[in-house]
């Protein structure tokens, strides 16, 4: 589910934004020369409005910090004016642009070629061969998960430090061999690239804050390699026993069936594996995991920030006393603590028609409680069995793990009378 957003202030008629580059006032267009100059009101960073020149009389307003609180309550303050908001480069590329269509009635948008456009152009990319990541106001953990042999990244920048951060974090991660360069004032007169180098002999100080990272990424021999799909190696995560194992997880994230934009609930979170690997699908996917021992619940903190999905939130507490506390899931895993009384209920009737309920449990006493919720609410019950070969004197054999009993269901697409859930 979507989170609401708010609704736009009905005093405010059209918003205009126009995209401004390192090359300023000569670089924009005539329709959006016109609008700077007709605009009673010019609100912008400090950077940007000092790119306009005198001729432009519109009152002149630098953004409060936090910006995004402070949006919806700036622009009806002056809805009966010619309000015009500066944004740099493409504003619907992570700029400005997204706040302003959430809370204006409406927005007319006029954008300037972005820095990733003008970084693919100088490094002779095709943009789309190029995974973009931003640390603008985010954690450098977030790259992490971009990390994969040959791909081309292109990193934008929080500020003059970022790239030293991103060498760093390359080096931790096992891509030290990784090939950066930084490119600095794109599209202006003082645009200048910096030498191509490895993260692991990247020494080159802090230099202008309007950046953007290059990284050709390439792995150091003795790095795990780590998929772009569930199933991760049990080895990439930090665990006391407590680990949905390999095979078992990849099963369990295929019937949980991630897609972009929805949150999971991950209930018993142990090492945090199901949640992580949601998450990791795709970078707008949302997920809390639910742990009520706090030594775990830091490690899971760990773990997520060392696979490259430091916004899992982890909730310390135990369920189900804490779901009435969070929004309303798309699906729900429930890897620990069926046995709880109502824990299971609780899920159910938190979940909204058409999501998705998967629940593992290894205890008959759970699987008794599985078998009662397929007689009553249907889906699909499974036995899941996996076997490792191990040595057997001179000779191989199998080796059984324990038995996984899973439960998926969805939820009825079709609710009861009167029910408007």
């Amino acid at each position: 589910m979507s989170p609401a957003r708010p609704g736009p202030p009905h005093a405010v008629t059209v918003v205009t934004v126009v995209g401004i580059g390192a090359d300023g006032w000569a670089g924009l267009t005539d329709t959006s020369r016109a609008a700077l100059h007709d605009a009673q009101v010019l609100i912008g960073g400090p950077r940007q409005l000092e790119l306009l020149p005198a001729q432009c009389p519109g009152e002149r307003i630098t953004w409060p910090s936090p910006l995004r609180p402070a949006v919806a309550a700036l622009l009806a303050e002056h809805a009966e004016r010619r309000v015009v908001v500066l944004a740099s480069g493409d504003p619907m590329f992570y700029g400005i642009g997204r706040a302003l269509t959430e809370v204006a009635g409406a927005v007319r948008v006029l954008p300037h070629p972005s820095s990733v456009s003008y970084a693919c152009a100088r490094l002779g990319w095709p943009l789309e061969d190029v995974e973009v990541v931003t640390l603008v106001g985010r954690p450098a953990a977030r790259l992490t998960a971009a990390l994969h042999e040959g791909r081309r990244l292109l990193v934008l920048s929080a500020d003059a430090t970022t790239p030293g951060r991103v060498a760093a974090l390359l080096r931790d991660r096992g891509f030290g061999p990784s090939r950066m360069r930084v490119l600095e004032q794109l599209g202006g007169p003082l645009e200048h690239a910096s030498d191509e180098a490895d993260a692991d002999g990247w020494s080159r100080p802090p230099g202008d804050s309007l950046n953007i990272v290059a990284v050709e990424c390439r792995r150091a021999p003795e790095t795990p390699r780590l998929g772009a799909v569930p199933g991760l190696p049990d080895e990439a995560y930090e665990h006391d026993g407590q680990l949905t194992k390999r095979h078992v997880r990849a099963a369990t994230l295929g019937v949980l069936a991630p897609a972009p934009g929805e949150l999971l609930w991950d209930i018993g979170g142990g090492s945090g594996s199901i949640a992580i690997e949601w998450l990791r699908t795709h970078p707008a996917c949302r997920a809390v995991t639910v742990e009520r021992d706090p030594v775990r619940a830091e490690r899971i903190v760990r773990n997520a920030e060392r696979l490259g999905v430091p916004g899992l939130q982890v909730i310390t507490g135990a369920a189900p006393a804490v779901l009435n506390e969070l929004p309303a899931p798309d699906a729900v895993f429930i890897g620990g603590g069926l046995t709880v009384p109502g824990l299971l209920d609780a899920c159910w009737a938190a979940l909204p028609y058409g999501g998705r309920l998967v629940a593992n449990t290894v205890t008959l006493e759970s699987e008794a409680l599985l078998a009662d919720a397929y007689r009553c609410h249907g889906g699909e019950l499974v036995r899941l069995a996996v076997a490792h070969a191990v040595p057997v004197g001179g000779f191989t054999g199998w080796r059984q793990a324990m038995p996984v009993t899973q439960w998926a269901v969805q939820k009825s697409l079709n609710p009861p009378p009167g029910d408007d859930r």
